[in-house]
């Protein structure tokens, strides 16, 4: 468990779509709560799929983290509790499609997410921020405002090629705004053990990135994929199914890692 004064907070991002990002965020943050972890998970794409999947129905998304970035609502006041205890969600409303142009005119534009975060880090463990699936504005609050970045990344051909680009991205973002970002972890998703490719870019990354890519693997899962239309994690709605059992394995293992960095 994070100290009492400040929670860690993880963006969990990637620039291209259809990786497992969302997925990855929701179940991630059932199976921490499901520790005894206190998470707040901030969805912050304007898609809402995070909301949508841990169950928020749209009445009660009147605010969230559009009204954060503007200041026009505190995050205590915007989290919503979910069926998961222990898990809260700041909801994605539907204004926030429109805060990358609202952000480009705002003062201190890079860390209004950070800034509005501040009250909750000594309420919470774990914060995890959902990102949307391109390097806009929102995105770089998301990085400016955490503590460590976790990237799920499809084993696909053109993977690598992505992770390249976002790693050039969380370069620059240290450089100018958040000296102290870090990679938590790659994980690897919808892997498919029948697919020869699948095995090579698994490879790969591990080539390149070593120990950064955690040695749990998400595969591809028939329920994982239906889950959300039930507006629930995987974890609650097949917790025996493999796609379940593999976030399992994910949040020890990110949480081992976060133990080892406080021993260190």
């Amino acid at each position: 468990m994070q100290t009492a004064t400040h929670a860690r907070i993880l963006a969990i991002a990637n620039q291209k779509g259809g990786v497992g990002k969302t997925t990855t965020a929701i179940n991630l943050a059932t199976a921490m709560a499901a520790t005894g972890q206190r998470v707040l998970l901030v969805d912050a794409d304007p898609q809402g799929n995070a909301s949508t999947g841990l169950g928020i129905p749209p009445a009660k998304r009147t605010i969230g983290t559009y009204e954060l970035i503007l200041a026009e609502a505190g995050v205590l006041e915007a989290a919503v509790t979910t069926e998961i205890p222990g898990l809260d969600v700041v909801p994605s409303t539907v204004d926030l499609s429109g805060a990358e142009l609202d952000l480009v005119t705002m003062d201190n534009r890079a860390h209004r997410l950070r800034d509005a975060l501040q009250p909750a880090v000594s309420q919470y463990d774990y914060i995890l921020i959902d990102c949307p699936p391109s390097l806009g504005l929102l995105t770089l609050n998301a990085m400016v405002a955490a503590d460590a970045l976790l990237v799920p990344l499809q084993c696909e051909f053109y993977a690598l090629e992505g992770l390249s680009h976002l790693l050039r991205t969380i370069e620059r973002v240290r450089e100018s705004f958040n000296p102290t970002l870090e990679i938590q972890g790659v994980v690897l998703t919808m892997f498919d053990k029948r697919n020869n490719l699948s095995g090579q870019v698994a490879d790969d990354v591990r080539g390149h990135l070593g120990d950064k890519v955690y040695a749990t693997v998400i595969p591809r899962n028939v329920r994982i994929s239906e889950a959300p239309s039930f507006g629930k994690p995987a974890l609650l709605y097949d917790h025996t199914c493999s796609g379940s059992q593999a976030y399992i394995d994910l949040a020890r293992e990110v949480l081992r890692r976060e133990r080892d960095r406080l021993a260190a």
